[in-house]
């Protein structure tokens, strides 16, 4: 278990591990490639010490690696500015942002997939922006309007993953409570509801709704949020959020039994044609 920071870096270093073994390069090969020390290539790999994103192109470029998805992502992962050609437009906010949260969102724009279970409130990724702002007002106490302003613009440029080139794959089972429970009054809640109808019916977005009738589950333990690459699986996490800072978890053990909770909880859930309609009918009180 882990922060952000220091996942970032593992991972990081494993792929970079990978690249270069299939490269059939030791790393002392690989080091004389680019004008290092063994040792420098050695603490990359092992997640030991940070690097930079000129860096990490120095070694792509000695290993031979030409896919630009990969090379974007790893770019990303090391901090790049660019991420190729992808402004981290979230630096413009760090007055605002907690690190853990840049690294959530870090991860986020980078993420071919995300799967997650919400047990209190919708996802960030559907908010509409008078629940977004109800929410972060309830969450942050004493905030300024104006840092909360900018929260709120943060959550709805995040949406932006949705409808990239290609769009995030997000698949989301929602608690019955998050729909019961009225952020922000009755009026918001509505047009929170009528929301996440419309985006139920994206082609990239799957939503499922688990009814109180499902009894106790597995995911009573609290929400949690997988995302997926599309380049490697080896870059794959979960995250778990706390009240005041996120933890992730890259173990493949930890990934393979909240995938299999993930599952068990799609199981558990009304399917997404039944959940659309469920949702439709508390939009409209029926």
């Amino acid at each position: 278990m882990q922060y952000g920071p220091a996942v970032r870096r593992r991972k990081l270093g494993a792929e970079l591990r990978v690249l270069r073994t299939r490269s059939a390069l030791t790393s002392i090969e690989a080091a004389d490639r680019v004008g290092w020390h063994q040792s420098k290539v050695s603490r990359i790999e092992t997640g030991a010490s940070g690097v930079k994103p000129a860096d990490v192109r120095k070694l792509l470029d000695a290993y031979g690696v030409d896919d630009t998805e990969l090379r974007e992502l790893l770019l990303a992962l090391a901090g790049s500015e660019d991420g190729g050609g992808r402004h981290n437009w979230w630096h413009a906010y760090r007055g605002v942002l907690p690190p853990t949260y840049r690294d959530f969102i870090s991860l986020e724009s980078q993420a071919g997939g995300m799967r997650t279970l919400e047990t209190s409130v919708v996802p960030g990724l559907l908010q509409i922006p008078e629940y977004a702002r109800a929410v972060t007002r309830a969450a942050v106490e004493g905030l300024e309007d104006d840092k909360i302003d900018a929260l709120v613009e943060v959550r709805l440029a995040r949406q932006e993953v949705l409808r990239g080139s290609p769009p995030m794959r997000l698949s989301a089972v929602l608690d019955e409570g998050v729909l019961r429970r009225e952020v922000g009054g009755p009026e918001i809640m509505t047009r929170q509801l009528v929301h996440l109808v419309e985006a139920a019916r994206l082609p990239q977005v799957r939503l499922q709704v688990l009814p109180f009738t499902a009894g106790a589950h597995i995911g009573v333990t609290g929400p949690f949020v997988i995302f997926s690459f599309r380049s490697t699986s080896d870059l794959d996490v979960v995250v778990l959020d706390h009240l005041t800072s996120s933890l992730y978890l890259e173990r493949k053990e930890d990934l393979k039994a909240y995938v299999e909770a993930f599952n068990a909880l799609q199981i558990h859930a009304l399917s997404p044609e039944d959940s659309l309609d469920y949702i439709a009918g508390l939009a409209t009180g029926a």
